[in-house]
């Protein structure tokens, strides 16, 4: 997958937790995590659009461990929402899904990369 497709799959898995966070209900605990689920999740494309403009491959480990950090933090809050059971579950699936396929890309290339300069 180039860098470009990449920055695409993470722009599309921000606007899909967008969308999630539409449906969510309104109550007072899930305006918290709706905001929590909102701020990471779209996080995981900016920051990865900051790891692709990475001067160094120090510079690219760095950014991309927030990129995991933040993908990471998402499926946290998706469990939340699944055990709260504030959406149907195939909604919740799709996403967690998605989810980790992108944290294996990140952990791969953070892997390349660190094996590349004996880190």
């Amino acid at each position: 997958m180039t860098s470009e497709q990449l920055k695409e799959r993470t722009k599309q898995y921000s606007l899909l937790i967008i969308n999630l966070v539409e449906q969510l209900p309104m109550t007072p605990a899930s305006r918290i995590i709706a905001n929590q689920i909102a701020k990471s999740g779209t996080s995981v494309g900016a920051n990865y659009m900051a790891v692709c403009r990475s001067r160094s491959d120090r510079e690219f480990i760095a950014k991309m461990e927030i990129v995991l950090e933040e993908a990471d933090e998402t499926l946290f809050w998706l469990e939340i929402i699944k055990e709260k059971q504030w959406l149907p579950n195939q909604v919740i699936d799709m996403l967690w899904k998605e989810g980790n396929e992108l944290t294996a890309i990140f952990v791969s290339s953070l892997k390349t990369v660190k094996a590349k300069i004996n880190l």
